[in-house]
């Protein structure tokens, strides 16, 4: 089974396309007009362990927000067809990243129902030319998108840069896990049979 996907999103204020492939070597890079998205979309498939493309032409002489939440939503649709029936996946999975004196810690469950608990207050609003507050944003619109539970919480930190890329390498770690295979065959893991 090839467990990738690739997605295309086009409105008005965003072209966006996402090609994933969940049993990946960790290839990852994005484009985005954004260059601290960028370093985080390329933390998320790095650690996760996926092959990931990312690119995005958005409205940004308006302000980041469109192409920031419609790589979300756009990434959330290519998790969620990557998956498929979400047979023999381990589902759950949780762990606390640190970079130096920042530790974020992520807790998730690819249940089909999308939830978000982000409690991440960045020290700074912006960081280079980038708004600190659409990583939730991009978190939400991702969960939304591909169904899945996910708890975001900032135990320590003093960077803003160290707090956002705890953050997705937490996410990351978080979400490899949890797509990961068990081993013990094609069994929904779910006692109602489907997610």
């Amino acid at each position: 089974m090839s467990r990738t996907a690739s997605v295309t999103r086009t409105t008005k204020e965003t072209d966006v396309r996402v090609t994933l492939a969940l049993d990946g070597v960790a290839n990852s890079s994005s484009d985005t007009g954004l260059p601290f998205f960028d370093h985080m979309l390329s933390q998320l498939g790095k650690h996760a362990g996926w092959d990931l493309d990312v690119t995005c032409r958005g409205d940004l002489e308006v302000d980041g927000h469109h192409t920031t939440e419609d790589v979300g939503i756009a990434l959330g649709q290519a998790l969620s067809e990557a998956l498929g029936d979400k047979a023999g996946l381990r589902r759950f999975a949780s762990i606390t990243v640190p970079l130096d004196e920042a530790a974020v810690e992520v807790a998730l469950d690819l249940s089909g129902r999308a939830f978000v608990v982000y409690e991440v207050d960045v020290p700074a609003e912006v960081i280079g030319t980038f708004d600190t507050g659409l990583i939730e944003d991009f978190v939400r619109a991702f969960a939304q998108a591909a169904e899945l539970t996910i708890h975001v919480r900032l135990k320590a930190g003093r960077s803003p840069h160290h707090v956002l890329e705890a953050a997705f390498k937490g996410m990351a770690k978080a979400l490899g896990d949890a797509c990961s295979l068990t081993g013990r065959g094609g069994a929904i893991p779910s006692t109602k049979g489907t997610l």
